[in-house]
C-alpha cells in the first residue's frame, strides 16, 4: 500500500515538473519569435551605448518593410524623458533621403513662421532656412514614409500634416520655439500638435544640431557631446545624421502641453543641412494643400479659381500658397 502511495506521489511530482518545463519552453519560443519579428527589444549595454541615464535599444535584425532602397540596422535611443524624445537610427534609406531632396530642391522658397492671430505664414528672422511642403500621400514613396512614421509613433497617418522639406545653408538657423499652438485659430484643423518627427536627410559637417534648451537631465551625457558646436552645448542636442529620425512629443502623456519641448535648430557652421518634418495632431488633420475651394496661382502667374481648372492633363503643377511652393498632381 505504501509503495502504491509513493508511486502516485512520484507521478504527480513528475507531472508538475513536466508542466513547468513545458510552459518555460513555450515562453522561450514566443520570446524568440517576437525578437525575430522585431516586435520585442532587449536593452543592451556595450561600448557604444549611451552613458548612465540614456537608454539604448537595438533591433537585432534589420527591419523588413517597404521603402526605397535598403536601410541598415535600425535601433532606437531614448535621449530624454522631459521632453519625451527618441532617435530612430537608419529610419530612412540613403535613396529615400536623396529622393526627398531632389523632389523639393527646384521649388524651395524662404521659410516662414505661423502667425498666431491669423494662422497665415509670415517672414521672420527667427527662421532663416528655405523650405517647401509636399502633399500627404503624394506618391508611393511618400506614402511608405508616412506609413512608417505612423507605425513608429502610433499616430494615424490621417493625423499628420504633409511633409515639409527644409534646407539650411551656412549661417542659417531656427531659434527656439514650440511646435504646439498657444491660440485657438491654429487648432481648428486637427486640434493641437502633439508630436513631431524630424528626419535628417543629410549629414552636417559642423553645427546644425537640433537643441532642446529646456530639457531636464544631464545634457552632456550624449555620446556626441564633444562633437557639438557651442550652440549645441546650450541644451540637450541631437547631431544630424543622414537617415536618422528624431521623434519628440509636445504634449505629456496626460495631454497637457510640455514646455520642455522647446527646441530650435543651431546655425550651420560648415556644410548643408537637409531635413524633413512631419507634425502630428490629436485629431484627423484635413490636408489644406489640396486645392478644394481657394484660389491658386501657378508658377507662371496664372490664377485658378478651383481645382477643377487644373484637371486638364497638367501633371504635375507647381503652385504657390502662403509663400510656399507646392507640388500638386491632380491625377494621382
Amino acid at each position: 500500500m505504501a509503495k502504491v502511495r509513493h508511486s502516485r506521489l512520484q507521478a504527480r511530482k513528475w507531472s508538475t515538473v513536466t508542466l513547468v518545463l513545458s510552459m518555460l519552453f513555450m515562453l522561450s519560443v514566443v520570446l524568440l519569435m517576437l525578437l525575430g519579428l522585431g516586435i520585442f527589444f532587449l536593452p543592451i549595454n556595450d561600448d557604444d551605448s549611451a552613458p548612465s541615464d540614456l537608454t539604448s535599444y537595438r533591433r537585432m535584425a534589420s527591419e523588413r518593410g517597404k521603402g526605397l532602397g535598403k536601410r541598415g540596422e535600425q535601433w532606437t535611443e531614448v535621449i530624454s524623458w522631459e521632453p519625451r524624445a527618441f532617435i530612430y537610427h537608419n529610419f530612412l534609406s540613403k535613396q529615400e533621403c536623396e529622393y526627398l531632396i531632389n523632389l523639393a530642391k527646384p521649388h524651395m522658397v524662404k521659410s516662414t513662421v505661423v502667425d498666431s492671430k491669423t494662422g497665415k505664414s509670415k517672414d521672420s528672422r527667427v527662421r532663416t532656412s528655405s523650405g517647401m511642403f509636399l502633399r500627404r500621400g503624394q506618391d508611393k514613396i511618400i506614402k511608405d514614409i508616412e506609413k512608417r512614421i505612423a507605425d513608429y509613433s502610433f499616430i494615424p497617418v490621417e493625423h499628420g500634416e504633409g511633409l515639409q522639406v527644409l534646407h539650411y545653408e551656412v549661417g542659417q538657423k531656427y531659434d527656439a520655439h514650440f511646435d504646439y499652438f498657444l491660440d485657438e485659430f491654429n487648432t481648428k484643423n486637427g486640434g493641437q500638435r502633439m508630436a513631431t518627427m524630424l528626419m535628417y536627410l543629410s549629414d552636417v559637417e559642423e553645427g546644425g544640431e537640433t537643441i532642446f534648451p529646456a530639457a531636464k537631465g544631464n545634457i552632456s551625457a550624449v555620446p556626441w557631446w564633444n562633437e557639438l558646436s557651442e550652440c549645441g552645448k546650450q541644451g540637450l542636442a541631437v547631431k544630424p545624421k543622414m537617415g536618422d529620425a528624431l521623434l519628440f512629443w509636445s504634449m505629456r502623456p496626460d495631454a497637457t502641453l510640455d514646455p520642455s519641448s522647446l527646441h530650435g535648430g543651431c546655425p550651420v557652421i560648415m556644410g548643408n543641412k537637409w531635413s524633413s518634418t512631419k507634425w502630428m495632431h490629436l485629431e484627423e488633420y484635413k490636408d489644406t494643400i489640396l486645392p478644394r475651394y481657394m484660389p491658386w496661382r501657378s508658377s507662371a502667374g496664372k490664377v485658378y479659381d478651383s481645382c477643377s481648372s487644373l484637371y486638364s492633363g497638367v501633371s504635375p503643377t507647381i503652385l504657390l500658397f502662403d509663400g510656399y511652393s507646392l507640388l500638386f498632381w491632380p491625377n494621382s
